[in-house]
């Protein structure tokens, strides 16, 4: 078994410091690398469904009404009353569509984009169709009042890929990120003077041979 003093001496501050430079980079890559590679790893992979609709004027309104409408309903869709409606229709609680559901206008097309993430892409899907259809339903019962419809453009799919990062790009950013934090702690390290690296030599007194003979000069 080996003593506490033997295991004292050999991580001593002394032969940390005798490390090279390119040690300290190569240990924050490796551990930046694995840890974000454990971290794609275990993460469960998430999938994005996005569903479409826009904004239709009747023949009381205008192109313009219509896209500042679909401006509106955009941020309209993210609503308690629109959500309620939505989660008969998906079959997940208010606050799950909440956390999962985002939505996307443009300021040239009035257009409304309806995103939801799951780790099921089926779920997805239903999510994001849901919420367009409660999203429709709203804007067919106010109709009278914007002289805007909102009709249905494109209906999710169920994705084939997931959107969220695999585990060989994580652990690229975590190499990434360790090599960086490493750099920093190389540059953020106290740094010696050059007049440390070498031993000062102390002031050498004649010896007294020399000294009789400077006597003996004067």
């Amino acid at each position: 078994m080996t003593d506490t003093p033997t295991r004292q001496r050999r991580l001593s501050p002394a032969r940390l410091k005798g490390l090279p430079l390119w040690s300290v980079l190569a240990a924050g890559t490796l551990a930046g690398g694995l840890l974000g590679g454990a971290y794609g790893w275990l993460t469960p992979s998430t999938y994005t469904a996005t569903s479409y609709v826009i904004a239709v004027p009747t023949e009381k309104s205008t192109p313009d009404a219509a896209l500042g409408f679909a401006q509106a309903y955009g941020r309209v869709a993210g609503q308690l009353a629109v959500l309620g409606d939505a989660q008969v229709y998906a079959g997940v609680p208010v606050q799950t569509l909440q956390r999962s559901v985002r939505t996307a206008t443009s300021p040239d097309a009035p257009m409304v984009a309806v995103s939801a993430t799951s780790s099921r892409p089926g779920l997805a899907v239903d999510m994001a169709n849901a919420v367009t259809r409660a999203l429709t339903r709203h804007a067919e019962d106010s109709r009278g009042n914007t002289n805007v419809r909102l009709v249905p453009f494109s209906r999710a799919v169920e994705p084939r890929e997931p959107t969220s990062a695999s585990p060989a790009v994580t652990g690229l950013v975590g190499a990434s990120a360790g090599g960086l934090l490493g750099g920093l702690a190389l540059l953020a390290r106290p740094r010696r003077n050059g007049q440390d690296d070498e031993p000062a030599q102390a002031p050498s007194v004649p010896g007294p041979a020399a000294a009789a003979d400077v006597r003996g000069q004067r």
